[in-house]
């Protein structure tokens, strides 16, 4: 019954799109959907049939769809729905775009009913849970061996791909980026590749429950397997604000070959080690890092190179995978903004926030490191344009301060060219989350989650009690002005330093780049209770 509504649903979609009169009117940009992303013509008109049929027939479901986002009807069960998966295949005239149907409670694990059908071709792939998984009334299964020299790999290689994605198409016999998630799924579960990889950096390119709800139940139901890229069990809830990476395989053979088989990476890790020289310790604990990693492949800065009697390389240079750091919180913005690996910090300093093991346990810790038992931690980027010049990014934030100690200046803070604030005041942070246990914090900024995708605007002992942190979303630009004939400085994470005379003004905005973190167990909430509540 309720697949027979969802085929019907998927004809009617199929006969709006073609009164469409051309492929300029599809890619028509009409707003912003629900997820942050532009909604084009054909996904509103799609989505409208949709909701128009649900209302019309009366039909038991509440809808999650990319454009509107939550409708909530009252309903026990959700339609997770993208009315076309490859919008901009459906625009160039690449003849593979489909609407994906699936329906559950809560999460991608409790989905009972998927169905898939290509717009264009006509194909239609569905799966009810515990019956399997059909092509066109066939059942379909997924491939129960796989030859690792003949491995067919569908990757994800748009904008923000992973460079370890890459590596991969470079090892394996074939690969495709089709630009449809729905489908590219859909052919690991008819048997016709492998597996499929969506390995993004930039988190905001990953994938989204609504791409992928439907093709989780039919590959399930074909024989295949989903896993985080740590080998853990897939899952996602029904929440547009939630992106992941993940790897679809045939089989659990192909798992193994793609990440090896300790599930490690992709490839081989190789390892950096930078530290803070001015602590005592840190020679002798960067030796325990050495001691621990030991038959790894293992570049050192050349400065705690040159402390051991080794050959280094200065730290812009190191072509490593992941940072060993050996200090404190500044040790870790240090390399982060100098290199662009992942980063596990040893803390050999004060509180050390951002840090992931204390230095007693460095054994235990490289040894996780080493097993892959551990998660990557994105985290956005401040970017900061002066002049327009961009300067270096920031983890945690840009400060904007008065050259002169006891004289206050005058801000004009913008967002999206409206004005924000003026105000007067030593000084303005310009944070993101990760900066607002920092800095920002002392001075009254909220603490954010550091999966809000928002900035905050601190003022810094403002003249009027009135001045305010202000929280602004990511999408948005921040001018501050100088309007005054008088100079301030721009310290960026504590380490980068640069003179800004009067009636500057300097835009910050959300970074295309990102800081990633080499994560254990520890959450951020219990981060806080530890570093901040009972370590002060």
């Amino acid at each position: 019954m309720m697949m027979n509504i969802l085929s019907e649903i998927a004809g009617r979609i199929r006969d709006a799109i073609c009164l469409i009169p051309d492929a300029e009117a599809r890619g028509k940009e009409i707003c912003i959907g629900m997820d942050g992303t532009p909604t084009t013509q054909i996904d509103k008109i799609a989505e409208n049939v949709v909701l128009s049929y649900i209302q019309e027939k009366n039909i038991p479901l509440n809808v999650l769809s990319e454009e509107i986002g939550l409708v909530d009807n009252g309903a026990k069960e959700v339609l997770v729905l993208d009315p076309i998966d490859g919008t901009s295949n459906s625009v160039m005239g690449v003849p593979m775009y489909t609407v994906s149907m699936a329906i559950g409670k809560d999460s991608l694990k409790d989905v009972r009913i998927a169905y898939i059908e290509n717009l264009v071709t006509g194909d239609k792939y569905t799966a009810e849970k515990g019956k399997g998984a059909y092509l066109n009334g066939i059942r379909i299964h997924a491939k129960k061996r796989s030859n690792p020299d003949r491995l067919m790999m569908m990757i994800y290689m748009g904008n923000g791909a992973h460079p370890d994605s890459f590596a991969l198409a470079k090892r394996v016999k074939s690969s495709r980026a089709y630009g449809c998630a729905s489908i590219e799924m859909a052919l690991v579960a008819t048997g016709a590749a492998d597996g499929f990889l969506m390995n993004s950096e930039n988190n905001h390119r990953s994938i989204r429950v609504i791409d992928i709800a439907a093709s989780y139940l039919i590959l399930k139901e074909a024989g295949g397997y989903i896993y985080n890229l740590d080998g853990t069990e897939f899952d996602m809830p029904f929440d547009l604000g939630h992106r992941s990476n993940f790897l679809a395989v045939a089989n659990r053979e192909v798992y193994d070959m793609v990440m090896g088989r300790s599930g490690r990476c992709m490839h081989k890790h190789r390892y950096g080690v930078y530290a803070n020289m001015s602590l005592p310790i840190a020679v002798d604990t960067a030796k325990k890092v050495l001691k621990a990693l030991k038959g790894e492949d293992v570049i050192l800065e050349k400065e705690i190179a040159a402390a051991m009697g080794k050959e280094g390389t200065p730290i812009r240079e190191m072509d490593v995978d992941i940072m060993v750091t050996v200090g404190g919180d500044g040790t870790i913005l240090r390399a982060m903004q100098n290199n662009n690996a992942s980063v596990f910090g040893v803390n050999a300093g004060g509180v050390g926030f951002l840090a992931e093991i204390p230095v007693d346990k460095i054994e235990e810790g490289i040894a996780r490191l080493r097993d892959g038992r551990f998660r990557i931690d994105e985290r956005l980027k401040l970017q900061t344009v002066f002049n327009g010049k961009r300067l270096a990014d920031a983890v945690n934030e840009a400060v904007i301060h008065t050259d002169t100690i006891a004289k206050i200046r005058q801000f004009r803070v913008y967002v999206d060219d409206h004005l924000a604030t003026d105000i007067r005041a030593d000084g303005v942070i310009i944070s993101t989350p990760t900066g607002s246990t920092c800095y920002a914090m002392s001075v009254g900024s909220p603490i954010i989650d550091p999966h809000v995708n928002a900035l905050v605007m601190v003022p810094m002992a403002a003249f009027k009690f009135a001045a305010r942190p202000i929280v602004i979303p990511t999408s948005s630009k921040i001018t501050v002005e100088l309007p005054m004939d008088k100079g301030c400085v721009l310290v960026i994470d504590g380490q980068e330093e640069y003179n800004i005379p009067g009636q500057s003004k300097i835009e910050f905005s959300m970074s295309s780049s990102y800081g990633r973190f080499i994560r254990f167990d520890n959450d951020f909430y219990s981060r806080i209770h530890e570093k901040l509540e009972s370590g002060l």
